[in-house]
């Protein structure tokens, strides 16, 4: 193999010291890796381009016929795109940290080549909720200037009412309550205790006058904090200066879609940060408010229980780490014929050895106290493409001295042939299962690429009022209980795209505790803080219990509804309307991607709304323009028009960055460019996918 000097000098200075693995060994089974299942994850995307055209030409022999679903589930069964579904089964995963296992609650999924917000993401585990709410839309339009004593007192008392809902008294109420006390390993407020007197595990300073009481409901912890001389709590008749809850239970530290990773110096970034993360040491100095700040990794949380006996509970959220999918390569390591190796399989070497630095820790910040890797494998198609990461994992254990299944694999039910063979996907991956969860955007953009040729989609909005997507989140979760992942594995829901949109999350994000997801996706620590009071709401775990009672079973058949236009008579303005909001999303996102490097950023969309951002949400954008470019819904000629007055829309709204380079009146940039190859090109990209283009161009833009 060539390796990029920079890469090699990483991993062999900063990486292997201290992990017991030699050069020769890490080299000699990353460069197997490269040409044994180099090959395999070759044929393997080629086995995807074959049956993609033949569902192709299936859909052009059709296209003018009802849709016959039957007869297509028989074509899809027959062609193998469908396999068998086999006996049940329970994944037997083991050595699974709590916090897959048995704890439900809100995740974040944050960039790994941004430290800062990586380091954000694990230290959100515990996050104010006062602060959660005073600063975010949750409790009105905020102040523009200054402390308002009155949103405070407001605040005070939101979080008195969520207290006495959960933490109910039995002779009183949190927002009157004068004095806390731990008497005899019981918490008494005003001399009365709580209604669950089990729901106090701990506090810290004297029991008396106690610094800090420690609640605990369906798992999640809150911290209940005093202190007379602080602003809140010098009004209060307890002295409650703060409430705490446990938020971010479990991070997502991404390699993949949130990133713009494309060489070797991209790749030591990203690698660099996780080692920091495995490491404990990452940190980061920033400008904030005129201050100069740096960040690093919170500490455990320490206190006495109702005994007295010590108790430590993690002060951050436990790390996954998702890799790249099988598609992409990257230059920084070619093969012995001068070929790019896959992406996917570097990370999967270097991602794993980089966490042996945490599993060797006997003290210290830990991430796995279960001695496990949690990686989340994207954008894989169906049970055989399951099947060959297992087999990478098992071939990186090896060389890294690791025990088998030491790696424990998210499997993301994202691309429908995922979806339709999701028992069997599972049990591919049986004894590293450790994750699942839909997305509806990566998932919506495989849906429009497989059926491209069907017939022109509904427009977006009315795409996610399809019965198919109903099916596609049941089935999800039916099948995950089925498979025995309760009480061993996570069950995900997707992101909240609106980060300023607190309000509208806490009223509408509830339905995926409801749904019975253990786990959820938001876009921020405050976001999380706030989701995590949908768990102390809904008990997740006797939500799964009843849903495995109840013999419901959500099967591949809705799946197979696509979700085409029913009714087509829109009008020009419908029409270009709907492009506009597409176009405009996309190139606010690429400019970012092409010109920065940023993999995922707050948006804002055609309103001046802001949206998160990054190659999933890009990818249905592009795949839904490219479907009625294809079927005539609008011309090529409208599209550029539309692309470049889109453009001049973006530029107004990016004029106050001043890295930002303008799109108009030229229309000739590189970013430019890479927007337009999305859409126009979007047809013909595999699997409908961005990375392609995305990559070509921003290399092209490094270049120079």
């Amino acid at each position: 193999m060539q390796v990029s000097a920079g890469l090699a000098t990483f991993i062999e200075t900063e990486v292997l010291p201290g992990t017991g693995v030699s050069a020769d060994a890490l080299w000699s089974g990353l460069s197997t890796l490269v040409h044994d299942f180099g090959p395999k994850n070759r044929a393997l995307l080629e086995r995807r381009d074959a049956l993609q055209a033949t569902i192709d030409d299936w859909h052009r022999t059709h296209r003018n016929a009802p849709h016959d679903r039957e007869a297509y589930k028989a074509f899809l069964e027959e062609i193998g795109y469908i396999v068998p579904e086999g006996e049940d089964f329970s994944i037997e995963t083991a050595n699974v940290d709590p916090e897959i296992a048995s704890i439900p609650g809100p995740q974040l999924v944050v960039p790994v080549t941004n430290a800062r917000f990586a380091l954000n993401a694990a230290n959100a585990r515990w996050g104010s909720f006062y602060d959660a709410l005073y600063g975010t839309d949750a409790m009105g339009p905020q102040p523009t200037r200054g402390f308002d004593d009155g949103r405070a007192a407001r605040v005070v008392s939101r979080v008195a009412v969520f207290l006495d809902t959960v933490f109910p008294l039995e002779a009183s109420s949190h927002a009157t309550a004068r004095r806390y006390r731990v008497t005899d390993g019981k918490l008494e407020v005003d001399g009365a205790g709580l209604r669950n007197p089990g729901a106090f595990v701990g506090y810290r300073g004297r029991a008396d006058v106690p610094d800090a009481i420690l609640l605990r409901n369906n798992g999640l912890h809150v911290e209940l904090v005093f202190d007379g001389n602080h602003p809140i709590g010098r009004v209060s008749a307890s002295g409650l200066a703060d409430v705490m809850l446990e938020s971010a239970v479990s991070a997502i530290i991404d390699c993949e879609d949130s990133v713009a990773c494309v060489d070797a110096e991209d790749k030591v970034q990203a690698y660099r940060n996780w080692l920091g993360l495995m490491k404990g040491d990452l940190s980061e100095t920033f400008d904030k408010g005129g201050r100069r700040m740096t960040r690093r990794l919170n500490p455990d949380r320490d206190y006495a229980g109702p005994g007295g006996a010590r108790l430590s509970l993690k002060g951050r959220a436990l790390l996954l780490v998702r890799n790249v999918g099988h598609l992409m390569t990257n230059p920084a390591i070619l093969d012995r014929d001068g070929n790019e190796v896959f992406e996917g399989l570097m990370d999967a070497m270097f991602t794993a050895l980089i966490a042996l630095h945490d599993l060797k820790k006997t003290e210290g910040l830990r991430n796995s106290v279960k001695g496990s890797v949690y990686v989340v494998k994207p954008k894989m198609h169906g049970p055989e493409e399951v099947a060959f990461s297992d087999a990478i994992f098992s071939h990186v254990e090896q060389v890294l001295g690791l025990p088998q299944y030491t790696v424990k694999l998210g499997i993301m039910d994202e691309e429908r042939r995922t979806s339709v063979n999701l028992k069997e996907c599972i049990r591919a991956a049986k004894h590293r299962v450790c994750f699942i969860n839909t997305g509806f955007l990566d998932r919506t953009g495989d849906e429009i690429h497989t059926s491209m040729e069907a017939g022109p989609f509904s427009r977006k909005d009315f795409i996610k009022r399809k019965s198919w997507i109903t099916a596609y989140e049941n089935q999800n979760v039916d099948i995950g209980l089925e498979c025995g992942l309760s009480g061993r594995a996570q069950i995900g829901k997707g992101m909240w795209a609106q980060p300023d949109s607190m309000a509208a999350m806490l009223e509408q994000k509830i339905e995926h505790p409801r749904a019975g997801a253990t786990c959820a996706w938001v876009p921020s620590p405050t976001a999380a803080t706030l989701h995590a009071t949908h768990y102390h709401r809904v008990d997740v775990l006797a939500v799964q219990a009843k849903l495995a009672k109840g013999g419901r079973r959500a099967y591949v058949d809705a799946l197979l509804d696509i979700p085409l236009a029913a009714y087509r008579k829109w009008t020009k303005a419908q029409i270009r309307r709907e492009v506009e909001n597409n176009a405009q999303g996309i190139l606010g996102y690429v400019v970012r991607w092409i010109d920065q490097g940023v993999g995922c950023s707050k948006v804002p969309d055609i309103n001046d709304i802001g949206l998160m951002e990054d190659r999933a949400t890009c990818r249905i954008s592009a795949q839904h323009i490219a479907n009625w470019l294809h079927h005539g819904v609008i011309s090529r000629q409208e599209v550029s028009e539309i692309m470049q007055g889109m453009a001049e829309v973006v530029d107004r709204q990016n004029k106050a960055d001043p890295a930002y380079r303008p799109m108009a009146p030229d229309f000739d940039g590189i970013a430019y460019k890479a927007a337009c190859d999305l859409v126009f090109e979007g047809a013909r990209q595999p699997s409908g996918y961005t990375e392609p283009v995305l990559h070509a161009r921003r290399l092209e833009l490094k270049a120079l």
